[in-house]
C-alpha cells in the first residue's frame, strides 16, 4: 500500500514528464522545414481561438455505441426484406459478410487518421492536411449534402411509421414531422453531453432490439413457435440459396447479377458506421477511445448484421408472398421481413413491437444525422470552405450557426404532406446516397496519401496509438471496390427498362463530385501534397499531452482503487463482460 506522499511523487514525475515530452514535440516540430508556418496557422485557427471550440464531453461509451448506433438503422430492419426477396439467402448472406469486412478496413483506416491528430474539420479536414485541399473541400460538403437531407428523409419515415396506428386521415403527418424536429433540434441544443448520454441509451436499445430479434429468429428457426415447425435450412433448399435476378434468362449469370445487387444493397445498409470520425472532435482522449470504438463495431458488425441475415434467410423464404408484399411497402412495420417471419410462425401482435422499435432506430437516426449534419458544416467552415460565420460555438460548445442552417432543410420533411411530393423526394434521397460512398473513396484515399507521408518521412508506425491492419493492401483492393460498387449503383436500371429518373438521380453524384473538385483547383489552384511536404507534427504536441493526462488519471485511478484495498468495480465489470455488447 502506497503512502499519500507517495502518490504525489508519482503524480509530479508523471507531469514533469508530460511537460518534457511537450518540450520536445514543440522543439521537433518547429525544426520541420517541410511546414508551412502560415498555412498552420490559417487551417488552426478555430483549433485555438475561444469561440470556436467543440467540447470534449463525449466518453469512451458515448463514441462506442455512437459508432454502432449510426451503423444499426432501418437498412437491417426494413432494407433487408427487399435484399432477400431480390437476390435469395445465400447472397444475402455472403453480401452483407463481405461488405462487412469492407466496412471495417474503412473504418480502420479512419481510426488510425482521427487518432494520430483528431481534427474538428472532420474528413474534410484529413483530406485537406494530408491529401489536396480540393479533396477536403469536395468530401466535405459530399457529406453535408447526405445529412442535409437524410435527417428530413429519417423524419418523413418516423411519420410514416405513426401512420401504422393513426391514418393520415384522421391525423396529418405534418403534425409528426413538427413534433420530431422539434425534439431533435431540443436534443442538440442542450449540448454534446446530453446528446451523447442519449445516444447512448437510444443505442443501448438498439442492441437490446436486435438481440431479441435474433433470438426470437433462432428460437422460430428450431420450432419454438406456437407452429413448432422447424425450419432450419429447409429454403435454402427450396426455393434456393440463390435467385436469379428478374428479367435474366441465363440462371447463372442471373444470379451473379443477384449477388452483385446485394453488394449494392449491403453497402448502403451500412451506411452511417463512419460517424465515429465526426464524434472524435468531441471525443475525451480520443487515442484510447477512438480505436476502441472501432474494433467493437467490428465484432458487432459481425453478430448483428451477419447472423441477423443468416437466419432471417432461413426464416424466410425469397419467394414468400408476404415478403414480396412488404418489399414494395412503405416504412412501418408492414414492410419488415422481421414482420413477415413472426406472422408465418402464427404469433401475433408482435407487428405493433416492431412498429415501435422502428420509431425508436428513426428518432436516434433523425437526432444523429442532425449532430453529423452540423459537426459537417462546421468542420467545413474550420477548414476555410464555408464561411466562418458558421464555425462559431457558444459557451456549451454548441455551433449554432452551423446546427440552425441544418435545421432549415427538416422543412423538407413537409414534403411528405403530399402524397405526390413524396414520390419527388424518394428520388432526392437516391442522389445523397452515392455521397456515402463517395465519402468511404475519399477516407480511403486520403489514407493512402497519410500512408505515405508517414513512410516517406519516417515515422514508425508501430509508434501510432492505433495502428490499421493489413496496410496498405486493404486499403486498395477497398479502394478499388467501392470505386466497382459507385459504377454498377443502378446497373439495374438497364436490364428491365431504362428508367431515366432513376438513372439520373442515382449517378448524378459522382459528376457532382468532379466537378466539385476540379471546380476548386482550377478557382484556388490546389495541388495534390507530396508525401514528404505533408504536415505530420502541428498540433501532434497538443494531442500527445492530452494522452499523457490521460493514462496519468489512469494510474491516479488504479493507485486509489489499491489504497483502498479494491482493484475491481463496476468500471471493471463493464469494460471486461459489458462493453462489447454496449
Amino acid at each position: 500500500m502506497k503512502s499519500t506522499n507517495d502518490n504525489n511523487y508519482i503524480k509530479e514525475n508523471k507531469n514533469s514528464s508530460i511537460s518534457t515530452n511537450i518540450e520536445i514535440t514543440r522543439s521537433i516540430s518547429s525544426n520541420k522545414s517541410n511546414i508551412d508556418v502560415d498555412l498552420e496557422k490559417e487551417h488552426n485557427t478555430f483549433e485555438i481561438d475561444d469561440g470556436y471550440k467543440l467540447k470534449k464531453n463525449l466518453k469512451a461509451r458515448h463514441v462506442s455505441m455512437i459508432a454502432i448506433g449510426g451503423a444499426i438503422a432501418t437498412g437491417l430492419l426494413i432494407g433487408s426484406g427487399s435484399a432477400l426477396s431480390s437476390s435469395g439467402p445465400a447472397s444475402l448472406f455472403i453480401g452483407y459478410s463481405f461488405i462487412g469486412i469492407l466496412v471495417y478496413i474503412v473504418m480502420c483506416c479512419l481510426a488510425e487518421l482521427a487518432t494520430y491528430i483528431p481534427l474538428a474539420q472532420g474528413f474534410s479536414g484529413y483530406a485537406s492536411r494530408y491529401c489536396d485541399d480540393a479533396l477536403g473541400f469536395t468530401v466535405g460538403y459530399c457529406y453535408l449534402f447526405k445529412y442535409l437531407i437524410a435527417t428530413p428523409n429519417q423524419i418523413t419515415a418516423g411519420a410514416l411509421v405513426i401512420q401504422y396506428w393513426i391514418p393520415r386521415e384522421t391525423v396529418n403527418p405534418g403534425v409528426w414531422i413538427a413534433c420530431f424536429i422539434i425534439l431533435i433540434v431540443t436534443i442538440n441544443i442542450l449540448g454534446v453531453r446530453v446528446f451523447g448520454e442519449l445516444e447512448f441509451w437510444l443505442s443501448c436499445l438498439k442492441v437490446l432490439i436486435i438481440v431479441g430479434l435474433i433470438l426470437l429468429l433462432f428460437i422460430i428457426m428450431l420450432g419454438g413457435g406456437p407452429t413448432h415447425d422447424r425450419i432450419g435450412f429447409r429454403y435454402w433448399n427450396h426455393p434456393g440459396a440463390f435467385k436469379p435476378y428478374s428479367g435474366i434468362e441465363n440462371i447463372s449469370k442471373g444470379k451473379f447479377v443477384s449477388f452483385v445487387n446485394i453488394l449494392v444493397t449491403a453497402l448502403f445498409a451500412y451506411s452511417g458506421t463512419e460517424l465515429v470520425g465526426i464524434t472524435v472532435a468531441e471525443a475525451e482522449n480520443p487515442r484510447k477511445t477512438v480505436p476502441k470504438a472501432i474494433r467493437l463495431t467490428f465484432y458487432r458488425i459481425l453478430f448483428f448484421y451477419v447472423i441477423t441475415v443468416l437466419l432471417l434467410g432461413m426464416c424466410v423464404p425469397y419467394n414468400d408472398p408476404l415478403l414480396i408484399s412488404a418489399s414494395s411497402a412503405k416504412t412501418s412495420a408492414n414492410a419488415s421481413p422481421f414482420v413477415v417471419a413472426i406472422r408465418n410462425a402464427h404469433i401475433e401482435r408482435l407487428d405493433h413491437l416492431i412498429n415501435a422499435c422502428i420509431l425508436i432506430f428513426i428518432i436516434s437516426s433523425a437526432n444523429s444525422d442532425l449532430y453529423t449534419a452540423s459537426r459537417t458544416l462546421y468542420g467545413l467552415a474550420c477548414n476555410g470552405h464555408a464561411p466562418k460565420l458558421f464555425g462559431k460555438t457558444n459557451k456549451y460548445g454548441i455551433p449554432y450557426f452551423s446546427l440552425s442552417f441544418c435545421v432549415a432543410f427538416c422543412g423538407l420533411g413537409f414534403m411528405s404532406v403530399s402524397e405526390s411530393s413524396t414520390k419527388v423526394f424518394n428520388y432526392f434521397i437516391n442522389v445523397v446516397a452515392i455521397f456515402g460512398l463517395l465519402t468511404w473513396i475519399s477516407i480511403l484515399i486520403t489514407y493512402i496519401w497519410f500512408y505515405k507521408a508517414l513512410i516517406v518521412q519516417g515515422v514508425d508506425r508501430n509508434t501510432l496509438a492505433y495502428k490499421a491492419p493489413f496496410q496498405p493492401y486493404s486499403t486498395y483492393i477497398s479502394l478499388v471496390l467501392c470505386i466497382v460498387i459507385a459504377f454498377v449503383k443502378n446497373f439495374t436500371v438497364f436490364i428491365n427498362g431504362f428508367n431515366y429518373k432513376t438513372f439520373i438521380t442515382g449517378y448524378i453524384g459522382i459528376p457532382v463530385y468532379f466537378i466539385a473538385y476540379f471546380g476548386y483547383k482550377i478557382v484556388k489552384k490546389s495541388k495534390v501534397k507530396n508525401p514528404k511536404d505533408v504536415d505530420l507534427y502541428s498540433l501532434k504536441d497538443l494531442i500527445d499531452a492530452e494522452e499523457e493526462q490521460g493514462k496519468l488519471d489512469e494510474e491516479t485511478k488504479r493507485e486509489r482503487y489499491r489504497s483502498n484495498g479494491r482493484r475491481k468495480d463496476i468500471a471493471w465489470y463493464y469494460e471486461t463482460f459489458v462493453c462489447w455488447l454496449f
